[in-house]
C-alpha cells in the first residue's frame, strides 16, 4: 500500500491492501477503497519527467495532481483513476474499471465492471453505466441516463482522423445493450435506443429507435406502456 503524504482522507475512510493513492487526492467521509486500486495515476505527458529513472511510487506521487472523490463512494478492486478527475458523492465502481484524466462524475452514479471512461468525459447524476461500456473523450452524459452492457460511444467518424466530435446523451435517455453511437450524434431527452442499434443520426426526444442504422419505431409513451405490461405479465 502507498498513500501520499498530501492525501486528505475524510472520516471512516477504508483503504484496502495494495492500493496506491497519489498526489493531492481528497477522499470524502465513509468512502471505501478496496484492495489493488490506483488513484491519481499521472497522465502520459508527465512520465518523461521521471528522466529515465525506474518508476516508483514516490516519483509518480511527485508528478500527480491527485483526484477528488466524494462521500460514501465505493471503489472496487482493480479500478484505476487518473489524476484531475472528480467523482461526486455515492459513486460506485465495479471491478476492473478505468477512468482517465479530466473526468467529471456527478452524485449517485454506478460504473459497471470493465467499463472504460477514456478521459475528458462529463457524466451527470443518477446515471447507471452497466458493465463493459466505453466512453471516449468529449462524451457528455446528462442526468438519469441508463447505459446498457457493452454500449460503445465513438468520437471519430473517419478513424483515425484528426477531428474528434463528442456524443451527447440527454437527460433520462436509455441506451440498450451493445448499442453503437457514432461520433457527433445527440440522443434526445427521454429517448430510447434499442439493443444492438447503430445510431448514425440525432435521435429526437421522446423517441424510441432500433436497427442498423437506427430508425424511429415508437414513442417513449408507447415504450413505457409496453414496459409496464411486460413487468406485470406472469
Amino acid at each position: 500500500m502507498f498513500i501520499s503524504r498530501r492525501v486528505k482522507l475524510g472520516k471512516q475512510v477504508f483503504v484496502g491492501a495494495g492500493s496506491i493513492i497519489l498526489g493531492n487526492t481528497s477522499i470524502g467521509d465513509n468512502t471505501k477503497v478496496f484492495p489493488l486500486v490506483v488513484i491519481g495515476f499521472p497522465v502520459m505527458r508527465k512520465l518523461p519527467a521521471l528522466k529515465g529513472e525506474d518508476p516508483n511510487y514516490e516519483l509518480l506521487d511527485g508528478v500527480s495532481d491527485g483526484v477528488v472523490i466524494g462521500r460514501e463512494c465505493i471503489i472496487r478492486s482493480l479500478t484505476t483513476i487518473y489524476e484531475r478527475t472528480k467523482l461526486g458523492d455515492r459513486v460506485q465502481t465495479g471491478h476492473n474499471v478505468l477512468i482517465r484524466e479530466e473526468v467529471k462524475v456527478g452524485n449517485d452514479v454506478i460504473v459497471g465492471s470493465g467499463t472504460i471512461i477514456d478521459g475528458y468525459v462529463t457524466i451527470g447524476s443518477n446515471v447507471r453505466i452497466e458493465s463493459g461500456v466505453y466512453l471516449p473523450p468529449q462524451t457528455v452524459v446528462e442526468d438519469n441516463v441508463f447505459l446498457g452492457p457493452k454500449a460503445t460511444v465513438t468520437n471519430d467518424k473517419y478513424p483515425a482522423s484528426k477531428r474528434l466530435v463528442g456524443v451527447v446523451i440527454r437527460r433520462n435517455a436509455v441506451i440498450g445493450a451493445n448499442v453503437t453511437l457514432i461520433a457527433g450524434v445527440e440522443i434526445g431527452e427521454n429517448s430510447v435506443v434499442a439493443a444492438g442499434a447503430v445510431v448514425t443520426k440525432d435521435v429526437p426526444e421522446n423517441t424510441v429507435v432500433a436497427g442498423v442504422p437506427a430508425k424511429p419505431v415508437m414513442s417513449r409513451e408507447e415504450y413505457e406502456k409496453k414496459k409496464k405490461e411486460y413487468e406485470l405479465a406472469k
